[in-house]
């Protein structure tokens, strides 16, 4: 009888693998948000979470690939934005510790909101200029991240620049893909994201500026 031989395992580059891992951290991320009460995560939900990141690394199929590579055929990669803030998400959901802050939510939803319109619509050619382009090593792209850094630390602002930091030490690395430092910095889904969440937050402003600007009118009135 031959002796049997196995065959060694076959591991995806460290790219394809670092990709995977971030759409898994981002739906678990959505997965507990969608489990956890107003009062925290419970135990059912924290479990439901550890479930759907190891199914989602089953092979389906008779390629024998995961679930996961059929999901990124669809979203494509992330960006290293969207999985920190996934990550920074569950983490502060599975150990129940504060929410990030409204102030550095709404700041770097608007900084993302103006970069994604100002990217999206030139790289699909509305204008003779491509605003893609400037993320292959651009120093006007670099220069204007520094300076957005440095304001926004010095009036108290952490979150935006620890997230461009981290975007950039990750495209100094490669290790994505892409070699554009804006597929590091912001993706569709996460402009799509930030766009709904600055309307969102300008709507319940105006609605609220309304509210208490209506009983002075009608005392003027009166």
């Amino acid at each position: 009888m031959l002796p049997c031989r196995l065959q060694p395992v076959q591991l995806p580059p460290l790219t394809d693998l670092l990709a995977l891992l971030g759409i898994d951290l981002v739906l678990c991320a959505g997965c507990l948000r969608l489990l956890a009460g107003r009062g925290g995560a419970s135990l059912c939900a924290k479990w439901g979470t550890a479930l759907c990141f190891l199914v989602l690394w089953l092979p389906v199929g008779a390629s024998r690939l995961p679930l996961l590579a059929y999901v990124r055929g669809i979203s494509s990669d992330l960006s290293i934005t969207l999985v920190a803030l996934a990550g920074v998400g569950l983490w502060r959901r599975l150990l129940a510790l504060s929410a990030v802050a409204g102030r550095e939510r709404l700041a770097l939803y608007g900084v993302l909101s103006v970069a994604a319109l100002f990217l999206y619509p030139t790289a699909l050619g509305w204008g003779d200029w491509d605003g893609y382009r400037s993320g292959w090593g651009a120093w006007g792209v670099w220069t204007a991240l520094l300076l957005l850094s440095l304001f926004s630390w010095v009036i108290g602002l952490r979150l935006l620049p620890l997230l461009i930091a981290l975007s950039l030490v990750a495209w100094s690395a490669n290790l994505m893909e892409s070699t554009n430092l804006w597929d590091y910095l912001l993706d569709p889904w996460l402009a799509g994201v930030a766009l709904f969440q600055s309307l969102n937050s300008g709507a319940q402003s105006l609605l609220s500026l309304f509210r208490r600007s209506g009983p002075s009118a009608e005392k003027i009135e009166h």
